[in-house]
């Protein structure tokens, strides 16, 4: 029945907002990372800009899955936002190989996000280890950071 499919929409689309958090913060981390790895500072103007864009997949999402299946409007709004986010990154960083990994980066948690938002009964648990994984990423990502002075780290170069 056409009058059920909505209300299950907005209920993907409620769910998708819950994870709205999380999906900015580790996108805030992987700037961070890769700013310190590049000894590239990125401004908090443009943390913030790359805030807005994550808060407008949720609008996007929204007014997009009105018109369309959820399923189609999620893939439209994540590519729309993972492709906008990469090429910012590419500017700011100045290197393609930055964009293309912070891109997959972000299809992996934005298909995270979308499996999560699948399953219903087994989210909680699927979405502890996922984040336990992306932690220990983090962690082993920056083990050989010197937090008391970022500058004298090994630099990682992801210049092609």
């Amino acid at each position: 029945m056409s009058l059920v499919q909505p209300a299950d929409q907005y209920a993907k689309s409620m769910r998708s907002a819950k994870y709205a958090i999380l999906i900015i913060g580790l996108t805030f981390v992987l700037f961070f990372v890769f700013e310190l790895m590049q000894k590239k500072p990125v401004h908090p103007v443009q943390y913030a800009l790359i805030g807005m864009a994550l808060v407008i997949f949720y609008i996007l999402l929204l007014s997009v899955s009105e018109i369309i299946l959820f399923e189609y409007a999620y893939i439209i709004a994540a590519v729309a936002t993972i492709i906008l986010i990469a090429l910012y990154a590419k500017s700011h960083f100045s290197n393609l190989r930055s964009a293309l990994i912070i891109g997959l980066l972000l299809t992996g948690l934005y298909g995270l996000i979308y499996v999560l938002i699948s399953l219903e009964d087994t989210a909680l648990l699927v979405g502890s280890i996922a984040l336990f994984i992306v932690v220990a990423i983090i962690m082993y990502v920056t083990r050989k950071i010197n937090w008391y002075q970022p500058e004298t780290h090994t630099t990682l170069n992801f210049q092609s």
